[in-house]
């Protein structure tokens, strides 16, 4: 301790000035306003005018903007895949011709206009005819139509070239928001695909049992308050409409169970995608302290000194490096 306090102490009788420099230059370009002239120290009247004039745009959060996805499609911008997912949402093919794989949206087209026209004719020939195979192909073509415009959003997201560090947590959410568990495999984390997708599994199986039983006893309360009907079951009407009101319920909570585990499949797809870089070493925490030549900012006025050169001079520092 009394070595680095010597150190520390040595290193102060050698500078003549001390500044600290920081890796985010928001505040520091506060330093000139407008005007070109140089603003205050931090606290001053000066200095909050400039940074409320410089630095607006960037503590603001931006929403989103109509302008900048329609500059993104016509190759003036870069979008994210956030934007990315909404064009080709609104116009399929849209991500495809912004990747540049242009191959694929004559593809997307000709299958989501098939199935679209192979439902509506066998809906056609379904109600002329009355055959019920007439109903499954319309079924099937219409589902047809929704893998292909489901594909051109997942193709897309999945086709978008990002210089950012893997996994990237906007790719990884919208992977899990369009099917679950892709993001889990994104990140890497594969042993928590058979979670998300057995909770799924189980919501729907309990869905269809408790709306099968609803639909059951929901019968059976119809028939038995018509006397007309001949009804001789075990069950009165009046337990008949308690079960029928259980299973209900039992239904409602299925759905709700469903919908939050499919909104916690896409949160931990985001939260794990953003710590895939977090530091969980042994080293924990530690204190790095050594002397090192701090280079100016650019540009770079004291708040003393007007005249001095904007590109400034390295002065001798100390850095210290926190690791926790």
């Amino acid at each position: 301790m009394r070595r680095f306090l010597l150190t520390v102490l040595l290193l102060a009788c050698v500078c003549g000035s001390l500044h600290a420099q920081f890796r985010s230059t928001r505040n520091d370009v506060s330093r000139i306003n407008n005007a070109g002239t140089v603003s205050g120290p931090p606290g001053s009247e000066t200095n909050n005018v400039a940074a409320a004039d410089t630095t607006a745009a960037v503590d603001s959060v931006q929403g989103f903007s109509i302008r900048k996805l329609v500059r993104g499609y016509a190759g003036r911008d870069t979008l994210t895949p956030g934007y990315m997912l909404l064009g080709t949402a609104i116009l399929p093919g849209a991500a495809q011709m912004y990747n540049h794989d242009w191959w694929k949206v004559p593809v997307i087209y000709a299958g989501i206009g098939a199935g679209v026209y192979g439902g509506i004719w066998s809906n056609r020939q379904w109600h002329q005819t009355g055959e019920t195979k007439y109903k499954y192909y319309r079924t099937a073509s219409y589902l047809a139509a929704g893998l292909f415009y489901w594909g051109q959003m997942l193709d897309g997201v999945a086709c978008f070239k990002t210089d950012f560090r893997a996994p990237v947590p906007a790719k990884s959410t919208i992977y899990s928001l369009l099917l679950p568990g892709l993001g889990q495999a994104n990140n890497g984390d594969w042993w928590k695909i058979p979670i998300w997708t057995g909770g799924l599994v189980a919501c729907g199986y309990f869905y269809h049992f408790n709306d099968m039983q609803y639909r059951r006893f929901r019968w059976i309360t119809q028939v038995a308050d018509n006397k007309e009907s001949g009804y001789v079951g075990g069950i009165t009407a009046n337990q008949a409409e308690t079960y029928r009101d259980t299973y209900r319920r039992y239904r409602d909570y299925s759905i709700l169970a469903t919908i939050l585990v499919y909104a916690l499949n896409v949160i931990d797809a985001n939260v794990f995608a953003y710590m895939a870089d977090f530091d969980v070493s042994d080293n924990i925490a530690s204190l790095e302290v050594q002397p090192t030549l701090i280079q100016p900012l650019t540009p770079f006025y004291s708040w003393y000194d007007t005249s001095s050169s904007p590109a400034g001079t390295p002065a001798l520092g100390v850095n210290l490096q926190f690791t926790f």
